[in-house]
C-alpha cells in the first residue's frame, strides 16, 4: 500500500505523460526512489519547468486522499509494476502507469477482448450494427471493450449485456463520474457485469482531452478493434489509427461510399489497412483457434428473442438522444489555429513532434515524407503523430496526409 502512494504521486504531477512517468520510475528504480532522490538527478531526465516544479511537490496528502477515496468507493489501483496488470496494455508506446479498476479484475490477456467504437450520432445502419456486434461478441464469448459515450458505445455495450456477456468501459473521468448523466444505470450495469477503468483518479470530472487520450487504452486492452462506422475526421479513426500502431487487428463494416459517417472506414478498407466483417461471426472465426476454449458457438437465437434483445431499451434511447455537448468536439473539430512560441514548442514536446510540427507548420505531408524529411524511423513518426493528433495539434486528412493545426512562431 505505500509503494502506491508514491505511484499515486508521480502519476499526478502536473505536466507529466505517461511516458515521462515510466521514464523516471525506470531511472531511479520505483517511484518512491523517486521521490526521496536528490533533486539535481532530476535535471539530468531533462526534467524542467512545470514537470521540475511538480517532482519537487513532495506533499502526499493529495496522493493519501485519492487512496482513502478508493477505499471507500470499492476501487482497485493497478500500477503498470503489478502482475495483474495486462501485459497486452504494458506493451503499447505508452501505457497508463496507473489504473483505476472498478468491478472484476478482467485477465485481458487470456480473453478475446474486442474493442468497438463508432460515432456518436450514428446512421440507422450503424445504430443497428452496433447492436447486433455486441450481442453476438457476448453470445460467442468475447469481451467487449468500448467507453460509454452516446451512440455506439452504449447500443454496443448494451446489446452485450443483455446477450449475458461482460462488457469494459474505459471512461475520461473517474470511475466514480457518471459522464453523461443519463448513462448513469448502465454504468452501474457494466461495473456489475464487467468493469469500468479509468487512468484518471475517482472524482475527476470529464476534459475534452482525456476522451482521445482514453482511445489508446480501449485499443492497448483489445486484439483487436471494431469500427461501425466513422467519419474522415474523427475519434474514432483516431481509435482506429492506435490500434494499427500497436498492432491490434482493425475490423471495419463496409458503409454507403457518399455517407459521410462511413468514409473513414471506408478509406481504410480501400486502403487494405482493415478486415472487412459483415457480422460479429467474422471476427470470432479470427479468434477461435487464436484463444482455444476461450470462444463458444452458441445456437442461433429464434428470431423473436433475437429481436427483442436487439431492440433499443429505454436507457440506449436516452444515451443517444441526449443533448449533451459531446467532450471530444474540442480535440475533434479545432475551429482555428492555435499559436505556440519557439520556446513553448522546446518546452513541451519532444525532438520528434517538434521536429514534425515545424515540417508541418506550412503544408501537410504523408508519413513517408515526413520519414525522409525528417531522418525519423517511421515507428517514431506515427507515435509523434499520434501523440500530437490526441492533442488535438495534427489532423489527418485525405490521402492519409497530416497537417498541423497550430502555427509556430518566434
Amino acid at each position: 500500500m505505500a509503494a502506491l502512494k508514491y505511484w499515486i504521486w508521480l502519476a499526478t504531477r502536473n505536466g507529466m505523460r505517461p511516458v515521462d512517468i515510466l521514464r523516471i520510475s525506470t531511472h531511479f528504480g520505483s517511484p518512491e526512489l523517486a521521490y526521496f532522490s536528490d533533486p539535481g538527478e532530476y535535471a539530468q531526465l531533462g526534467m524542467k519547468g512545470e514537470k521540475a516544479e511538480a517532482l519537487l511537490d513532495k506533499s502526499l496528502e493529495e496522493p493519501e486522499q485519492i487512496l482513502e477515496n478508493c477505499r471507500r468507493l470499492g476501487v482497485r489501483v493497478l500500477t503498470i509494476q503489478d502482475a495483474d496488470y495486462p501485459e497486452r496494455l504494458r506493451q503499447i508506446y505508452d501505457p497508463p502507469c496507473v489504473l483505476y479498476v472498478k468491478g472484476e479484475m478482467i485477465q485481458f490477456d487470456e480473453t478475446v477482448a474486442v474493442g468497438v467504437v463508432g460515432p456518436r450520432k450514428p446512421s440507422v445502419y450503424g445504430a443497428r450494427l452496433a447492436t447486433e456486434l455486441g450481442l453476438e461478441l457476448a453470445r460467442g464469448g468475447a469481451l467487449l471493450v468500448s467507453g460509454i459515450a452516446q451512440g455506439i458505445d452504449c447500443m454496443a455495450l448494451g446489446a452485450a449485456l443483455r446477450g449475458g456477456g461482460r462488457a469494459v468501459s474505459v471512461l475520461g473521468c473517474g470511475v466514480d463520474v457518471r459522464y453523461p448523466p443519463q448513462n448513469a444505470a448502465l454504468y452501474d450495469d457494466v461495473a456489475q457485469c464487467g468493469a469500468l477503468i479509468s487512468e484518471y483518479p475517482p472524482g475527476t470530472a470529464p476534459e475534452g482531452w482525456h476522451f482521445p487520450e482514453r482511445n489508446r487504452i480501449i485499443s492497448g486492452l483489445s486484439v483487436g478493434v471494431a469500427a461501425v462506422e466513422a467519419a474522415l475526421r474523427s475519434g474514432t479513426m483516431i481509435t482506429l489509427r492506435l490500434a494499427l500502431e500497436q498492432d491490434r487487428d482493425v475490423f471495419v463494416y463496409p458503409g454507403p461510399v457518399n455517407e459521410p459517417n462511413s468514409m473513414g472506414t471506408n478509406s481504410l478498407l480501400q486502403r487494405g489497412e482493415a478486415q472487412c466483417i459483415l457480422s460479429a461471426q467474422d471476427i470470432l472465426q479470427e479468434y477461435d483457434l487464436r484463444f482455444p476454449g476461450r470462444l463458444t458457438r452458441a445456437q442461433p437465437l429464434p428470431q423473436a428473442a433475437r429481436e427483442a434483445r436487439l431492440a433499443p431499451t429505454d436507457r440506449d434511447v436516452h444515451a443517444t438522444e441526449a443533448k449533451v455537448p459531446p467532450p471530444e468536439k474540442e480535440v475533434d473539430n479545432p475551429e482555428k489555429r492555435a499559436y505556440i512560441t519557439l520556446n513553448e514548442c522546446r518546452e513541451r514536446f519532444s525532438d520528434d513532434e517538434r521536429e514534425i510540427l515545424l515540417l508541418l507548420a506550412d503544408q501537410a505531408l504523408h508519413p513517408d515524407e515526413l520519414t525522409e524529411r525528417a531522418q525519423i524511423p517511421a515507428r517514431r513518426v506515427l507515435s509523434a503523430l499520434t501523440v500530437l493528433q490526441v492533442q488535438g495539434l495534427v489532423e489527418e486528412r485525405a490521402h492519409r496526409r497530416f497537417a498541423a493545426l497550430v502555427a509556430i512562431g518566434d
